[in-house]
């Protein structure tokens, strides 16, 4: 069973008598109840004290939505709730990861390329600190993931780069906001993303790196952080096929499983070699990367004798539920693997302040909302100052003054909301009038309205007498459920790609994916922003008109191996 006196629980001997005596009383649909981590639930379409009173489910996660509203029904759900919930968001970015008004602090790479840990003390403390104004208790963050693979789409800004001792330093920090603010850190997403290419949102994708290759990167993280006790670690739809042969040789590959399924990555690799004794939740359990590992019904009760505490998200919830009820009841998920679940889930909720000794819910909710947003706003700024990247301006084109180059032709790419995950920011209005407030005359170039004779006729001197300087700015943000997080040019002819760019300057400004250089090495000026909040536009066209310096590092390669993109 679980030992409660140790790491992360650290719990006293009336606090382990009172889990014990709680899961003993539990009945079994309590306790199934409390291993299922539901969608957040909302009171205009389903009645709360009815869901919580038949699902009775362990915790919850919600999007983004007012706060005040928010606010109003994690209030009723813990109400309504016999032990309280685990109220869970995605607060990788900041307070927006939880509510509509939340602020948009910046994406961990842009952290990253501040090269300051006190700024990812100040996401994590930001985030946490407007979370929990509306009861959010627990973040689905820090993102521990390495981003090695410049192809994976769904990575890459999310993560804190490609070093492990900053993604290692970075996330300590941004543990410490957190905690500091009451909010319950899951690190993610074990056994490690980045090395693949694919998105598990769309696949079981695979970490590839041999056992030892593994242990001095992403193990070497997850141990120390585990060390240091993380309370929760997130299993991600992943394979690391070197750790599971060998701690089990000559294991088939037909019985090679991703983490989420897998007893010899969780109950082997990550609490026997690492030593975790907390809290292990499943990624998304809608993803087609789990989906596609056995048949749903088989799979969910595969995961919980693996060594999963809690599975995030269902599908058809009643279904869900039953799979795993009757796989109780015939004992296929034994009573002791049940409670050793239930155990950890009650532990983590008394160790981590959410309930007391009683079963009584001491979150700590103000009594009215409020924000800090002009504060938080300054934070975030500075950190966009501090980020901003130059990475390469072979023909000294900064900076950018309307004396130079009075006419710009803008083309913004991306700059779409679709997909999970993004944060929605949009630039092209910001850059255009920013642009035209520093002085320039500025004309929009896009997919609509596009002129036959300019695409198929027009040389280099019809384009000389329109424009003085082509600036290219690339939001393609990170988002899940896509292939690809690339550059996408008009088939017609690619006719909004700078064919002319060795006769015209040209310059190109990424606000999100730091690896655009592989489709454009040919540019001559190109720079990382890695966020598309104001702030980071603001600081971006500064750097431009030379009123500010360049002061970000490239916290992953962002040539992408490629000599051709350093000419």
């Amino acid at each position: 069973m679980v030992d409660l006196r140790q790491k992360p629980y650290l719990l006293t001997e009336e606090q382990i008598a009172f889990v014990e005596t709680s899961v003993q009383n539990l009945s079994m649909e309590d306790k199934i109840g409390q291993l299922f981590f539901v969608i957040g639930q909302d009171e205009d379409q389903v009645d709360l004290a009815q869901f919580i009173s038949k699902y009775r489910p362990g915790g919850m996660m919600y999007r983004p939505g007012p706060a005040e509203k928010l606010r109003a029904q994690i209030a009723k759900i813990q109400d309504y709730s016999k032990y309280p919930l685990f109220l869970a968001a995605n607060l990788e970015s900041g307070g927006n990861g939880i509510i509509s008004e939340g602020t948009w602090f910046g994406n961990p790479l842009q952290i990253a390329a501040t090269d300051q840990t006190d700024n990812a003390y100040q996401l994590g403390r930001v985030s946490a600190y407007e979370a929990s104004q509306v009861g959010c208790n627990m973040s689905f963050a820090p993102i521990i993931d390495i981003d090695r693979n410049f192809r994976n789409p769904i990575t890459n800004t999310r993560t804190y780069g490609s070093d492990k001792d900053r993604v290692l330093a970075m996330s300590q920090a941004q543990i410490k906001g957190f905690e500091e603010n009451h909010i319950i850190p899951v690190i993610k997403h074990f056994p490690g993303d980045g090395v693949d290419e694919r998105d598990q949102h769309l696949l079981s994708s695979v970490n590839s790196l041999s056992a030892d290759e593994w242990m001095d990167s992403f193990g070497h993280i997850y141990k120390t952080l585990i060390d240091q006790g993380a309370p929760s670690v997130m299993i991600g739809h992943i394979l690391q096929p070197a750790w599971e042969r060998k701690l089990q040789p000559g294991i088939a590959d037909k019985d090679l499983r991703p983490a989420s399924a897998s007893p010899l990555l969780i109950n082997g690799l990550l609490r026997h070699e690492l030593g975790f004794n907390g809290l292990a939740i499943t990624d998304a359990t809608a993803m087609i990367g789990y989906n596609v590992i056995l048949p749903r019904t088989e799979l969910l009760v595969a995961s919980i004798n693996a060594g999963i505490d809690m599975i995030l998200f269902n599908k058809n919830i009643d279904e869900d539920y039953q799979a795993v009820r009757l796989a109780v009841e015939n004992g296929v998920i034994s009573s002791e693997r049940l409670d050793e679940a239930v155990t950890r889930i009650l532990a983590t909720k008394l160790s981590q302040g959410l309930m007391d000794a009683s079963g009584h819910y001491t979150f700590p909710v103000p009594d009215t909302i409020t924000l800090k947003s002009e504060e938080h706003l300054k934070l975030s700024e500075a950190v966009a100052d501090q980020a901003v990247t130059l990475v390469k301006d072979r023909d000294n084109l900064l900076p950018l003054t309307p004396e130079k180059y009075p006419r710009i032709r803008l083309t913004v790419l991306g700059d779409t909301d679709g997909g999970g995950f993004k944060e929605g920011g949009k630039v092209t209005d910001l850059f255009k009038e920013g642009l035209e407030a520093q002085g320039f005359e500025v004309t929009l170039y896009g997919e609509k309205g596009l002129d036959f004779h300019e695409i198929f006729e027009e040389g280099v001197a019809d384009h000389k007498a329109k424009f003085d300087l082509a600036l290219f700015i690339a939001n393609v943000e990170t988002a899940s459920n896509q292939t690809t997080t690339r550059l996408n040019w008009i088939q017609l002819m690619a006719a909004n790609a700078p064919w002319y760019m060795r006769d015209i300057p040209t310059v190109f400004v990424s606000t999100a994916n730091p690896y655009h250089l592989f489709d454009v090495p040919y540019v001559s000026t190109f720079i990382n922003a890695y966020t598309g909040n104001k702030g980071t536009v603001k600081a971006t066209l500064d750097k431009l008109a030379g009123h500010s310096p360049f002061k970000g590092i490239s916290p992953v390669d962002p040539f992408c191996g490629d000599f051709t993109a350093k000419l």
